[in-house]
């Protein structure tokens, strides 16, 4: 049983190429010898017409004629009255006088048998003095020429040439065949092993892309797949260490209250235990983002959407950092466009994300800065955006700040509560809902986040 692939394509070629190159030689020579055929009678016609005449004439009539005109199988048919010669394979001709009534059989024909006006019609008249006497037809010829005669080698020739080209054809397909089927399976061959490497846990391996056709799509989809998948895993790599170090830092101040207290080394005051129920909190807050992360990673994030003004949306979200933001002495303003679009959508999750976003504004812009928050129609929808006249990000920072743990100043903790994931957690909440979330930013200028809500119908 073949199993290779690259066996399977070149028996193919080699069965279409020898199919062809088969029907092709079939057609040729059957059509050839048809056509070498009708040039024969036709360029003995005349010859013959006239010799059937001068019989008539000769005689006054056909009797006679079946023992004169008598072709031989093969023979050369000699010609009492003209001398000529023409090759004949069987009876190559019939003769019926005027009524239709064959005289000379030919073919399958017998002498007697009439033969129709329409099938006479197909023939040639043989007149006398004006008057019609009789007709001749010619008959279907379908075998060879004898060899050696000069029809015959010629017909020989042609089926030789047919079947040597048929031959070359055949050979031309298996080789090309072959090349075609290596050059194919090769790219598979290699796109197995990189799978197979893959499925070892080798992430980020690469095959050559060769072609720009389907396969070289294929390649090209493969090296994309396999670095977005090396990428994932550092990153989950990473998110894993950043969280378990996040864990560990209000669990280690817990534990370590909760063991000098059991110990009698310390005195329980209201001070310890609000130290303890800060770190619990904090604790709560990076189990509530895994959460919530993991569930938009699997599609299973409840939403409860309604219909709000994205005014609102906005007009909440800087009461709720109002106070925070005097302390700071950063202003927080709101600007909508006028008339804007119902926009639906889950409130509190939606509040979720400006609430993060108006936190990393309020932790990264200096005393006496700005914080707007816009909205207006754009692209069919709503744009929400949060600008600050903060620090600024770096420009090689933006493409990686969506991504999970990602830390623009990896010197530093994560601040208290905070566990890396909210931008993160943002991008999932905002897409749950079909929408689009997006960053501008230059250093030492501000950050400018642009969130793209669908309009209610």
């Amino acid at each position: 049983m073949i199993r290779s692939l690259a066996s399977k394509l070149t028996l193919a070629f080699l069965l279409v190429g020898l199919t062809g190159a088969v029907l092709v030689a079939v057609f040729v020579r059957q059509r050839t010898q048809r056509e070498f055929d009708q040039f024969i009678l036709d360029q003995n016609q005349q010859a013959l017409v006239s010799n059937l005449t001068e019989y008539y004439q000769e005689n006054g009539s056909w009797n006679g004629i079946d023992s004169v005109f008598r072709p031989g199988r093969g023979e050369p048919f000699p010609n009492p009255y003209a001398g000529a010669r023409w090759e004949v394979r069987r009876a190559l001709f019939t003769v019926a006088d005027a009524n239709g009534t064959i005289v000379l059989a030919g073919g399958q024909e017998r002498l007697g048998q009439q033969i129709s006006q329409s099938n006479l019609n197909k023939g040639v008249p043989l007149e006398v003095d004006g008057e019609t006497v009789g007709w001749l037809l010619f008959t279907q010829v379908l075998e060879r020429f004898n060899p050696g005669t000069p029809e015959g080698n010629f017909l020989t020739s042609l089926n030789q040439a047919t079947i040597f080209s048929a031959l070359g054809a055949v050979g031309i397909a298996l080789v090309l065949g072959g090349i075609l089927a290596y050059t194919l399976t090769r790219s598979l061959r290699e796109l197995t092993s990189a799978t197979q490497m893959l499925a070892k846990g080798k992430l980020g391996h690469k095959v050559k892309v060769r072609s720009r056709d389907e396969l070289g799509v294929l390649a090209e989809s493969f090296n994309q797949m396999s670095a977005e998948l090396a990428h994932a895993n550092d990153l989950r790599r990473r998110m894993t260490a950043d969280i378990a170090h996040d864990l560990r830092t209000p669990l280690s101040v817990i534990l370590g209250y909760t063991e000098a207290l059991s110990d009698g080394k310390l005195q329980a005051t209201p001070e310890m235990y609000a130290v303890m129920h800060t770190e619990a909190q904090r604790l709560s807050h990076l189990i509530d983002d895994l959460k919530t992360i993991s569930l938009a990673d699997a599609g299973e994030l409840p939403l409860m959407p309604q219909l709000i003004d994205p005014g609102e949306l906005l007009r909440r979200t800087a009461i709720a950092h109002q106070v925070k933001a005097q302390k700071e002495n950063i202003a927080i303003k709101v600007d909508t466009a006028p008339d804007l679009p119902l926009v639906e959508v889950d409130v509190e999750r939606i509040a979720q994300v400006l609430g993060n976003l108006v936190s990393n504004a309020l932790r990264y812009t200096p005393s006496g800065g700005e914080i707007r928050l816009s909205a207006q129609r754009e692209d069919g929808g709503v744009s929400l955006q949060v600008t600050d006249t903060g620090m600024g990000i770096a420009v090689e920072d933006l493409p990686y700040l969506f991504e999970r743990s990602f830390r623009r100043d990896k010197a530093r903790q994560q601040p208290s509560g905070e566990s890396g994931l909210g931008l993160a957690i943002a991008k999932s909440l905002v897409e749950a809902h079909g929408g689009t979330i997006s960053v501008e930013s230059a250093l030492g200028t501000g950050t400018t986040f642009r969130i793209h809500l669908p309009a209610s119908e």
